[in-house]
Formats: C-alpha cells, structure tokens, sequence
C-alpha cells in the first residue's frame, strides 16, 4: 500500500535498515523505515489519508520525519539526507541527498541495505556495502571508515556491541579497533543513551558478549568503572585469586540461561561489585573478599544513578540480592538448621527463589566434586524451605503457647502484661530468636519473666517433650 501512494506522488520509495536486516535474518519486527527522495513528511501524510481516521500520524518537522501507528505496526518516514558532523555533538547536520547519501551513512554494512516498495521496482534490493554477505558471514563492520563513523557518532560503537550480542555476530577486527581507538569519544553521549543499549544487551541471549567487548575495547573502563576493576588475577607468594570478572560473566550467562528477569541478570552483573574494594592477602589464608556482599550492596545506588536506571523497587531488589548472595552459600557450608533456613527465607522473602537461583549459578568452582557437593546441599536447604512452610503454616492456626497458659504459668489475670509476653513471644519467633516450638516458647517465656521481675507459679498445662525448659533460667 506504501509503494501505491509513492507510485500516485510520483516518489520513489524504499524499506530501509533494521527491518530489511531482520527480514534477511528471519527476525520478527514491527517497526518498519521509509526513506523517499524528497519531503518524507508529505509521503508519509499520504499514507495516513489513504488508511483513513484510524491512523494515527505524529510529524517531527525540525527532523523532516513523521510516524504513523496502523494497528500493531510502527512506519517511519523520512526523506532521503546526507549528514556532516561537528566534533563536540553527535547531532548531525542534515541535507537533502540521494538514496546513496543515505544509505552511506548508515552505521553498519547490515542496516545499509534497501528494498524497493514502487510498482516497476517491488523488492529489488539495493546493497552497496555487501551487506547481504556480512550477514552471511556475521560480522558487523562500518560502511565508510569506521575512525570517522564513530569520531561522527560515538554511540554507533555501544550499537556496534549491542548487535554484535543480540545477534552474536562477530565485530570485525578492524572496526573493532577503531571502536579502542575512539573509546574515550563516549563521554560526550549521554548516560540515558548509554543505558538504553546496556539495557539491550543485558535483555539478549548471551548477555555476556557484550560486557567482555565492552571491556576489551576500553569502554567499560570509561561507564562502570567498577566493573571493569573487576579484571585480572593478582599473585603474592605464589598464590592468585580467580578472575572475578570472568566468574561474574559466567555467572551472568547462566542465569540468563535459566530467566529472563531483567533485575535478577543485574544482580547477577553486579553480586561481586564489591570484591575489588575487599580484597586483601593474609599470608596464612591466601586472598580474602570480606564483606564484599555488604560492601557491593551499599554500591548499588551510586552505579544505578550514574547509569540512569531506576531508583526504586528494582533498585532495592538488585541491592538485597547483591547484599545475601552469600548467605545460601554460607548456610551450606554449616549444619543446615531450621532456624538458619528461616532467618533466610525472612530476610529473602518473597526474592528467595531469584535468590537461590543466583547462588547456585555463583557455584563456578571447577573442582566438579566440589560444585556437586554444594548443588547437593543447595536441594536439602530448598527441602527445608517446603517443610518450614509446612511447619508455619501448622503454627499459623495456634500459637505454641497461648495466653491462657501464660497466665496459668505465672499466676497472672488477664492484663496488659500477658499482652507483653504474647507480644514479645510472638516476635522473637518471626525474628527466628527462637524455634517455633513448645518448648522453646516456654524457655523464652521465662527468660521474659526474669526480666519482668516475675517467677513461674505452675508448670505448663500440657507435658513437654524435654525437661530443659521445666527450670527456671538462673537454675
């Protein structure tokens, strides 16, 4: 319909860029870019009168484009330009050309490409840079010279990543290194731009593509310094620590494998953030990291501000995971007790499956009795988490100990003091101060009345299973 209305204007016109890559590709897309010689505004206010009142039309004047929205498509309209650049800004100025003008400034050799939708010329593709081989060979590379490509645009070489790991092409060794050489020209891009293609890479497959040429080519460095500090091994006395950023790219990748929860895969980025911080040698122990959970935690806000992601719940949740990454692992390394389990299913709450998930990708030891042993007691802590809930949800219909007995303990009447052990009993159970038990309720209940100047009276109402608690605790 697009190449009718061009045909009865007398405007040639063409599908350009990323939807003609993603056709080649076999890529779904919905948003689909015209390019016409001439007022890309006048052809694309055609299109919507032939689609009639449905259509809605948005025109952009001081960029010569338009865009209309026809049911779950996307069309953009522009008229074909050809671009120059002044070297502080990557905002370019813009002039009339010829469908080669604009097809060479186009970023890569495969968003170069174009399809004719006019009558006598229906899908003849025109391809100037081969970019129908570059698909085939998956490789991403410049049109023009990649130094004046990104010198023009520095964002193209965040683009040049960011496709590179959506697709898992390969950058082309010497665009690769014009991206190096043309690092320092990100800083003049802005931090909402930079985080959109963070963003996009940390949504594909393999997100950790992205992250190590980021770091490669000097990038990384310059937008999450901390992460990039995270390179490298360190030997003192014959004895090095592993590469904590080669373990967080593995980790990252594996719970990419297994979810595609946004914030969990920054999580995963970001659960070792703290290490180089922490690092210290002791010559008895060999390199230790401690509290770099904690540490790591507390740098969330700053990193999510710098990189303009959101400051709210999923903030919150990035620095809750980061701050118990370790606490599964620590848990299993010790005797697996209820209590333990509870206090970490309260402090996870409604995250601890993210978080288990997390841990157990954290396991990247390969010693692989070593990982199987802690997978193992992983599966008899998340054992323990069913029967716990089993457990809370018994206890939920009575209290181990109710008021009545409170009172038929301590000789009391009704009276805001039973309220104050009820209260107090009733919190150190949530807290995990104590097990959710009889006899550790009466235990505890006596430790209240020692402090409340109070003595027992009377046993308790119903037999115990253990005399331990049937003393007083000065006994």
């Amino acid at each position: 319909m697009v190449g009718t209305v061009a045909d009865s204007i007398h405007r040639p016109c063409y599908v350009v860029g990323g939807f003609v890559r993603d056709l080649i590709i076999g890529r779904h897309s919905k948003d689909i870019d015209f390019v016409t010689v001439g007022s890309g505004i006048e052809l694309a206010e055609a299109v919507a009168a032939k689609i009639g009142p449905k259509c809605n039309i948005a025109v952009y004047r001081n960029y010569g484009t338009a865009q209309l929205h026809a049911g779950n498509l996307e069309l953009e309209f522009v008229g074909a330009r050809r671009e120059s650049y002044n070297r502080n800004s990557r905002n370019p100025i813009v002039e009339d050309g010829t469908l080669d003008d604009d097809i060479a400034r186009r970023d890569f050799t495969i968003n170069a490409m174009a399809i004719s939708v006019n009558g006598d010329s229906f899908g003849e593709l025109v391809d100037r840079y081969d970019g129908l081989g570059d698909i085939a060979r998956r490789i991403i590379r410049t049109p023009l010279d990649p130094d004046i490509t990104f010198s023009d645009d520095p964002l193209r070489m965040m683009r040049a990543i960011r496709f590179a790991t959506q697709l898992q092409f390969t950058i082309y060794p010497e665009t690769l290194a014009s991206i190096a050489r043309n690092a320092e020209r990100i800083k003049i891009i802005t931090g909402e731009r930079i985080k959109d293609e963070l963003v996009k890479i940390m949504r594909s497959p393999k997100p950790s593509i992205g992250w190590e040429l980021l770091q490669q080519t000097g990038l990384l460095a310059i937008i999450l310094p901390e992460l990039d500090a995270l390179r490298g091994v360190e030997v003192v006395n014959g004895r090095g620590h592993k590469d904590n950023f080669a373990h967080t790219m593995q980790v990252l990748d594996t719970v990419a494998e297994r979810s595609d929860k946004e914030w969990l895969r920054w999580s995963a980025l970001f659960h070792d953030i703290g290490k180089p911080l922490t690092k210290r040698f002791d010559p008895a122990i060999g390199w230790t990291f401690h509290n770099h959970n904690f540490i790591g935690s507390k740098m969330i806000p700053r990193i999510f501000r710098r990189l303009h992601l959101p400051l709210g719940a999923e903030m919150r949740y990035v620095s809750k995971l980061v701050e118990l990454h370790m606490r599964p692992i620590a848990l299993v390394e010790e005797e697996v007790t209820d209590s333990a389990v509870r206090r970490l299913m309260n402090y996870a709450e409604e995250d601890l499956e993210d978080l288990m998930l997390l841990a157990r990708a954290d396991i990247t030891s390969k010693n692989e009795a070593k990982k199987q042993r802690f997978l193992d007691n992983f599966d008899l802590v998340e054992e323990k988490f069913v029967d716990i809930r089993h457990k809370d949800a018994e206890l939920a219909y009575r209290n181990p100990v109710d008021g009545n007995e409170i009172m038929h303990i301590f000789g009391l009447h009704q009276s805001p003091l039973v309220g104050y052990f009820a209260k107090n009993l009733k919190q150190a159970i949530k807290d995990c101060e104590i097990e959710p038990t009889r006899e550790a309720s009466i235990k505890y209940l006596y430790i209240l009345g020692e402090k409340a100047g109070i003595q027992p009276v009377n046993p308790p109402l119903y037999p115990l299973d253990s005399d331990q608690c049937t003393t007083s605790p000065n006994d």
